[in-house]
């Protein structure tokens, strides 16, 4: 017995820290190449007599497709995982997304190979979205299925700090290097270093999760008809079934990533090109915003456990629409301080949306088909907010040669997702949220 209790205590725990642990792996792997996308690529991988507009607008062009393939990478893993168990499914999504990072490093440039060049980069981003669009449901709902009740919001939170924590590691390469080498060597070759590092990383994270139990191995006697939903397509199921849920999950989920990408991304392009800021102060100021992320996202998560989802998350999306007038002013002054308060004040906010949004959209589905629909739901979000926001912030500074456009932008992102968190409503699938019926009261509103 005493075996037992102890088994029954340990893995919610150890899962939450390993999962955590798993998806700064994987982000770490994503976000080098968003980088990348703003300061070595735009000169590398296309022809050097483009307008340097054109370079940037191609470059993040690239970095877009990732999120393309995101809802994609959702679906087969979302099936893929509500079939066969959340593990696999994640462990096949970091191989591939280790493999086609290190490729990235040693691919060559346009001036080597011609159209080859920016051909190959785009195929090896397609992996990585496919790859990054079924990790985050896999990793949140490891934490998730096998939280105690009633602190689901927090465990849930330890995946979504594997996002700041891909930033950090990600950005920490790129300062390290390009502190220890002279400009022209970075630029050859010394970009290289941080995607060719993730053969280590990935290896890591893969033995991290071959070691963590499958929750639902532990629930083999909870009612209901397992073997006949084996046979069904959990996909096509949430597809019919909740599609209403999915297209609103998405819509909570855009200012997220438009407010977080331009922070993360846009920013260094134009605070190094159009404001003329040194790369390195911009570089640490979005790792210094993402650090402080961390706790604000566990505490966040924790809150939601008390407080309900929904509030906290609404008050995350109205503070980061006021913010997007107040961000772009502090970057123009040029003040190193101020750099560091404009990034940190916008992550800030958007892990107030962020912390609670794991369990948010876990408690959405029903077990049998809660991969595929949180995939799906995350990952439209991620491709109609995150992958455009880079190319739409350009193209917008460039049409009006101001930052307001932009900041309209954002603000209109976020009321968008404020309207659909009101709209979800208590909408849940009702497994994860009605095991603790006093848990389940209020748990979303």
């Amino acid at each position: 017995m005493s075996v037992s209790k102890t088994a029954g205590k340990a893995p919610g725990p150890k899962i939450a820290i390993m999962a955590s642990a798993g998806a700064a792996v994987e982000w770490y792997d994503f976000f080098i190449y968003g980088t990348a996308a703003a300061l070595v690529f735009p000169h590398l991988f296309f022809p050097a007599d483009l307008p340097p507009f054109v370079a940037q607008i191609a470059s993040f062009s690239t970095f877009a497709v990732g999120f393309i393939a995101r809802p994609l990478g959702g679906m087969l893993f979302g099936h893929f995982g509500d079939m066969h168990g959340r593990k696999r499914a994640l462990v096949v999504a970091m191989f591939l997304m280790g493999l086609s990072t290190v490729l990235i490093g040693f691919l060559p440039g346009y001036a080597d190979v011609g159209v080859a060049a920016p051909l190959a980069l785009v195929a090896l981003r397609f992996i990585q979205g496919l790859a990054v669009g079924g990790q985050w449901g896999g990793a949140a709902l490891l934490a998730i299925e096998s939280a105690p009740a009633g602190r689901r919001g927090f465990y849930g939170s330890f995946v979504q700090v594997g996002v700041p924590l891909g930033v950090v590691l990600a950005n920490a390469v790129f300062l390290a290097v390009s502190a220890t080498l002279a400009e022209d060597s970075f630029m050859a070759w010394g970009w290289r270093v941080g995607f060719i590092l993730s053969v280590v990383l990935i290896f890591i994270g893969l033995a991290v999760h071959l070691g963590v139990t499958e929750p639902a191995a532990e629930k083999s006697a909870e009612p209901g008809p397992q073997a006949g939903a084996r046979r069904r397509s959990p996909l096509m199921e949430a597809a019919r079934g909740h599609w209403r849920t999915i297209l609103l999950a998405g819509g909570a989920f855009v200012a997220n990533n438009v407010c977080f990408y331009v922070a993360i991304t846009y920013a260094i392009a134009y605070g190094t090109t159009t404001v003329g800021l040194e790369r390195d102060v911009v570089l640490s100021a979005v790792m210094a915003g993402s650090a402080l992320m961390i706790p604000v996202l566990l505490l966040c998560g924790a809150a939601s456990d008390r407080f309900g989802r929904r509030g906290i998350f609404l008050l995350g999306a109205l503070l980061s629409g006021v913010w997007a007038f107040v961000v772009f002013p502090l970057l123009e002054s040029g003040s190193v301080p101020a750099v560091f308060l404009a990034i940190a004040g916008q992550l800030v906010f958007v892990s107030m949306m962020y912390g609670p949004q794991a369990a948010l959209f876990a408690e959405l589905f029903p077990k049998s088909v809660r991969y595929s629909g949180a995939s799906l739901g995350y990952q439209i979000g991620a491709v109609v907010g995150g992958g455009l926001a880079p190319i739409i912030a350009t193209a917008l500074f460039a049409e009006y040669q101001s930052s307001q456009p932009i900041s309209v932008y954002l603000a209109s992102m976020c009321a968008i997702s404020f309207l659909s968190v009101l709209f979800l409503g208590r909408r849940r699938g009702g497994d994860v949220a009605d095991q603790s019926a006093s848990v389940a009261q209020g748990q979303i509103g």
